[in-house]
């Protein structure tokens, strides 16, 4: 399965399941496979910041590429970010091994020049080979690496292997429409944009540009629809849905609890046994869970998926 730059629609950005005591649940890593799968899901990204990647054993994060890529029907992209380029490359070459359609690479959070920060891409895309497809992620929020549009596209035409941008800057609309207009004027190739944070700004990053999102949101098959209801022109309709599904992607927004969130939702869908974290862990309180579950009623006054 393979990947390229006119890749579109949603690639979930998926959870890692653990059992209570913190062990692998591969049954649930199953059905989360599966339901990304029946919600409209182009592709698969695991192992990312969601996945709690850092938490896992190097043996571990193995397990879960060959499990999910066995078992995936779509593309499936590997996070692979590392303090150092000898892990990155052995993950990298691994999963591609198993059968996964590329990796994912972040910027550590100590590059602070634009030199720094092309320099650091050359020497990722040296080690893990620049026969393997890979994904540029940019998330200023939580990584504190600030790309222009102008670091981006010469990451981009420095490595053809580069075929698609993560795009999670905020406020990152413009950042959008600047790199689409290079690229209508001749002055940057194809590449494929899909859009994270949650798909807080959904709403109009299509129109903006974007091919979709990259995303955990607990209800992906609303961002496919989402997504849909952009490509077929309905906009209002999009927009109602969005707003509808609005107030709990912003209570998601809170740092070191989105993921409790998440794996919250997941759960109450059916999709998880156990909404368990790796510690450390930011855990929801009594109050947090009632107002998740209070959020989710609402939803379900438009969206019957939410009626749990």
């Amino acid at each position: 399965m393979t990947f390229g730059t006119a890749s579109r629609g949603v690639y979930a950005i998926a959870a890692t399941p653990f059992l209570d005591d913190g062990s692998i649940d591969f049954g649930s890593i199953d059905r989360l496979t599966d339901f990304y799968e029946e919600s409209g899901c182009t592709g698969i990204t695991i192992l990312g910041i969601m996945g709690e990647a850092p938490k896992l054993e190097p043996e571990e994060s193995r397990a879960i590429v060959r499990r999910v890529v066995s078992r995936a029907r779509v593309p499936v992209i590997v996070g692979v970010s590392a303090p150092g380029f000898a892990a990155m490359r052995s993950l990298a070459r691994g999963s591609m091994e198993m059968g996964a359609a590329g990796v994912m690479i972040a910027p550590p959070p100590a590059l602070r020049t634009d030199d720094q920060i092309v320099n650091y891409f050359a020497g990722a895309v040296e080690a893990v080979g620049d026969d393997v497809p890979w994904v540029l992620q940019d998330y200023p929020l939580t990584l504190s690496v600030v790309m222009t549009p102008g670091v981006i596209a010469r990451i981009i035409t420095n490595h053809p292997s580069c075929l698609m941008l993560k795009h999670e800057d905020w406020p990152g609309l413009e950042k959008i429409s600047r790199l689409r207009a290079m690229q209508k004027a001749g002055e940057l190739r194809d590449f494929s944009i899909l859009c994270g944070n949650g798909g807080m700004f959904l709403d109009f990053e299509p129109e903006r540009g974007a091919d979709g999102a990259m995303t955990g949101y607990g209800f992906p098959d609303m961002l496919t629809e989402l997504v849909g209801l952009f490509a077929a022109g309905r906009r209002d309709e999009a927009h109602d849905l969005f707003d509808a599904h609005l107030p709990l992607i912003r209570y998601e927004q809170q740092l070191g609890i989105g993921l409790a969130i998440r794996k919250h939702v997941l759960k109450r869908r059916g999709v998880i046994a156990s909404d368990a974290q790796r510690k450390p862990a930011q855990l929801l309180s009594a109050t947090a869970t009632a107002e998740v579950d209070y959020l989710l009623s609402r939803i379900a006054r438009y969206d019957r998926r939410a009626a749990l």
